[in-house]
């Protein structure tokens, strides 16, 4: 029994160190609890206070709301002037920002044209240096001098490339 009634007695005062050390630690964390009790305001007090609050809230610059604010024009949905160039691509920009005319990128389409006026303009020109070949022949020397040629939408390419 004695054994017993010991450790009785050990866990009540563990439990009153636990309830002591509890108390400290509430009144540390909530600091100061005792206020003093204000005594009696007087009612010019209460006139002194609401006039002085009504100062500070006249003094205080009143932020403006987000309706009161101008609204900043979106430059995403503003149409470009007239004369002016928009690109929205790096190819677009390098197109607008650049001097210089575009490379044609398909002579092959002016080809057949090109060739028509260039046998118009020289067969006349082969003949006369040689009277006695054949029309096939001249042909093929035409054609031989057309490849040659700067009035060749193929070679054009070429002359803009080397003149770089």
């Amino acid at each position: 029994m004695d054994d017993k009634e010991r450790k009785r007695l050990e866990a009540l005062e563990r439990k009153r160190e636990n309830q002591r050390l509890f108390e400290e630690e509430v009144v540390k964390i909530k600091g100061k609890q005792t206020k003093e009790a204000p005594g009696k305001v007087t009612r010019a007090q209460i006139e002194e206070n609401l006039q002085s609050e009504q100062n500070v809230k006249e003094t205080k610059v009143k932020e403006k709301s987000h309706l009161e604010m101008p609204l900043e024009e979106n430059v995403n949905q503003i149409v470009p002037e007239e004369g002016t160039m928009e690109a929205r691509t790096i190819e677009d920009a390098i197109a607008v920002l650049s001097t210089k005319e575009d490379l044609d990128r398909h002579p092959e389409r002016r080809m057949k044209a090109a060739y028509a006026a260039f046998e118009e303009a020289n067969m006349a020109r082969l003949k006369m240096e040689n009277p006695n070949m054949r029309l096939s022949q001249l042909k093929q020397q035409l054609k031989k001098e057309w490849t040659k040629s700067p009035e060749n939408p193929l070679n054009q390419l070429v002359a803009t490339y080397n003149s770089k």
